[in-house]
């Protein structure tokens, strides 16, 4: 085979298959070392590629539970058991990779390196191999006798179960509800921007003036089903207008301009499907809310310090954008910063422009808070805090919010630094103390165990010191008994003496 060696060696190809492993020997390696064009012609004809290639051994998997696990371990870039086992009986032996006279195709990299590590049988995967192995693809059941409804049960079954593993153990589980959640709330705020907009103008018609003075998209739904119609508005609806809007004032001056307004009378029916849309916008509303506490409630438990710096959105989306908590952790602080900003950064770079100063984290209130010319100076710092908050909510066992905390503490000394001139704390300093506060509670929660819970640690000590006691004891009775029978012994010698 034309691998890049000058002198001929044999080959034999690794196949994995959904019902197990196959080994074929391959024919003919004069012709196949000339040209690859004429393996490229015999994978059409099955009479000319079973004169190529012809399979020496196959082993099949014991059961469901072994396809998946070897699949898992092929996928990996790892050699199975079976595996081994089963190229160790029909290679030939050698004693060293480079003094073999054979090579071993093999379709993935990763599991040719691993073979040659693990057996010690040199591997290829260039060459002719992708081109025969395509043909074994082709034609592996009438090389096999294998039928071809039982290998497409075989697939069909080992890649549902495969799919359901990967799924089941997926490492970024938790990461992909926060990722679900933040989409479905930015679009959940469009939605109910947008319906909020057709309801004033549907109910703008009847009472134009409710408008400008309940700006709040929820409490306005809230105002239609309770008003109605304009006519019926009277000093009773006061007290359940104060309820809703929490403004005496803004309750009267609806009561006020209901009488005295403008708008056109409407139906029954349209009043009917006005109220109908109202209830669907305070639903969406109320969901919206449940839905936030849901994210938060998420991101306290899987992101605690970054949702703590950056707040349970904002934390969310730089989650969501990257694709995972992990991910985000691998970014450096400078990509951090332009997070969300690729447009803008790739057109600056084209036109040689000046680069964007923040993408996602611009919607953190610190750079709302920050000077115009201190908005670049404290996105790069934040973005540097939100860096490693992600990092220890990444990498850390036991989550806590207590660094983030402290990230925010700095942000904020940061901000007042620019405006006042205040030196800020170290970050070595503030990480320090940080530690030896976790550490204390770490103790205080180790130690602060019930009376019951003591009494029970007593009791295993004392019993462990009785038993102690009695082993001792055991062990001087012991040497006692010897000595008492070394000296008989040497008593007797002296008498038969």
């Amino acid at each position: 085979v034309d691998c890049g060696c000058t002198t001929f060696k044999m080959l034999f190809v690794l196949y994995e298959t959904a019902a197990g492993y196959g080994l074929f020997e391959i024919q003919e390696m004069e012709e196949i070392s000339i040209s690859e064009g004429s393996v490229q012609d015999a994978i059409g004809d099955m009479a000319k590629f079973g004169k190529i290639c012809k399979l020496k051994s196959f082993v099949p998997f014991r059961s469901p539970e072994d396809a998946l696990a070897n699949i898992n371990a092929i996928s990996e870039g790892l050699v199975h058991e079976l595996l081994a086992e089963f190229l160790e009986s029909n290679l030939p032996k050698v004693k060293s990779a480079k003094k073999a006279k054979f090579e071993l195709g093999v379709s993935d990299k990763r599991v040719a390196q691993q073979i040659k590590e693990d057996c010690g049988f040199p591997c290829t995967s260039t060459g002719v191999v992708p081109e025969l192995i395509r043909g074994i693809r082709l034609h592996f059941g009438k090389i096999a006798n294998i039928p071809d409804r039982n290998m497409e049960k075989a697939q069909l079954g080992l890649g549902h179960s495969y799919s359901r593993c990967k799924v089941k153990f997926n490492v970024h589980r938790s990461d992909n509800m926060i990722k679900q959640a933040i989409d479905l709330l930015d679009q959940l705020d469009k939605d109910v921007n947008t319906f909020s907009m057709r309801m004033k103008e549907w109910y703008s018609y009847h009472f134009p003036e409710l408008a400008r003075i309940v700006t709040d998209n929820a409490h306005y739904a809230q105002v239609v089903l309770l008003v109605k119609r304009r006519g019926s508005s009277n000093d009773d609806l006061l007290g359940k207008l104060e309820e809703i809007l929490m403004d005496s004032a803004k309750a009267q001056q609806v009561i006020d301009s209901s009488k005295q307004s403008m708008g056109m009378d409407i139906s029954e029916i349209d009043l009917l499907n006005i109220n109908a849309f109202a209830k669907r916008v305070i639903s969406l509303s109320n969901y919206r809310k449940e839905l936030h506490e849901y994210l938060s409630g998420k991101m306290g438990t899987v992101a605690p310090n970054l949702a703590a710096l950056m707040g349970d959105q904002v934390g969310a989306r730089l989650i969501s954008h990257a694709g995972s908590l992990t991910t985000l952790a691998k970014y450096p602080a400078s990509t951090v910063q332009i997070l969300g900003a690729e447009k803008a950064l790739f057109r600056a770079l084209k036109t040689k422009s000046n680069t964007p100063k923040y993408g996602l984290i611009f919607h953190s209130s610190f750079i709302s808070r920050a000077g115009l010319k201190n908005k670049g100076r404290i996105s790069r710092y934040l973005a540097n805090k939100a860096s490693i908050a992600s990092r220890i909510d990444c990498f850390s066992e036991t989550p806590c919010s207590d660094f983030g905390e402290a990230l925010k503490g700095q942000v904020e000394e940061r901000l007042s630094f620019y405006e006042t001139g205040d030196a800020p704390k170290k970050n070595l300093d503030v990480m320090r103390s940080v530690l030896e506060s976790t550490s204390l509670k770490r103790k205080a929660d180790d130690g602060g165990d019930s009376e019951e819970v003591k009494k029970k640690k007593k009791k295993k000590d004392s019993e462990e010191e009785s038993e102690g006691r009695k082993e001792k004891k055991s062990k001087k009775g012991d040497k006692k008994k010897s000595k008492k029978s070394s000296k008989k012994e040497k008593k007797k010698k002296k008498s038969e003496d």
